[in-house]
């Protein structure tokens, strides 16, 4: 693994100031990937997540995705936390969370250490925000686990993120949980339809797991199903960025 440094930066996107968790290499020139948080805000396993790609040879950032909403925000993986994050997602609008993406990749091409090759890794509520993220032409890969409502709906409402797929340029790799119930099979089948039709280079991954199975902090971690998970998606970084 390589050493890296992490410290809370600022994204500037107009008068709005994003606070991001950073980790990168300590030396050389890597590409960028973006980290979406889950509806818990950028908590520890967010932090550690994005310390992990670092490691890998990228430099990683994990925007705060409720500024707008609850600046500084992170919780735990109680019920009633769930609801409070719930609550903070439902606020959220496809447009402002994609000016947030834009204004990331800015601050991540102003960095000297960054080259023109970005990614993204998105987590439930992020992975939804991943493929959305997806259709912007910079992004060359994009990692979306269990990302809810992808084929049926857009935070802040209009036609489904799935209906947006024709935009996507780079390569999609979607990672559900048949056990997840968040995420019906006829959902996961028409995301891969709408990648197929429109002719995206995909792969859909599908575990017997439950709704977060990547994340060791919550009960439904399933460490088989997350190691193989993430092999692939150092596959996708490595053959793409």
């Amino acid at each position: 693994m390589i050493d890296v440094q992490t410290k809370t930066v600022k994204v500037t996107n107009g008068s709005l100031q994003i606070e991001a968790y950073l980790a990168q290499p300590q030396e050389g020139r890597w590409p960028g990937v973006i980290v979406f948080q889950e509806v818990f805000g950028v908590n520890a396993h967010i932090r550690e997540v994005t310390e992990h790609i670092a490691q890998l040879g990228y430099v990683a950032i994990a925007p705060a995705l409720y500024q707008r909403q609850a600046p500084g925000f992170e919780v735990g993986y109680t019920p009633n936390e769930l609801e409070q994050g719930r609550s903070y997602k439902n606020l959220t609008t496809a447009t402002e969370l994609l000016s947030d993406v834009q204004a990331t990749l800015s601050y991540l091409k102003q960095r000297p250490n960054v080259t023109d090759a970005f990614g993204t890794i998105g987590f439930c509520f992020g992975g939804h925000v991943a493929y959305l993220a997806a259709t912007l032409p910079e992004i060359k890969a994009t990692a979306s686990f269990y990302g809810a409502g992808i084929a049926t709906m857009t935070p802040g409402g209009g036609n489904a993120t799935l209906s947006l797929t024709p935009h996507i340029q780079g390569v999609v790799y979607t990672f559900f949980g048949t056990e997840d119930a968040l995420i019906t099979a006829i959902e996961v089948e028409q995301i891969k339809t709408a990648l197929s039709t429109h002719q995206i280079r995909h792969q859909i991954f599908t575990y017997p797991a439950g709704h977060g199975f990547c994340c060791d902090q919550r009960a439904s971690y399933q460490p088989e199903a997350a190691a193989h998970a993430w092999q692939r998606v150092q596959h996708l970084f490595q053959e793409t960025l």
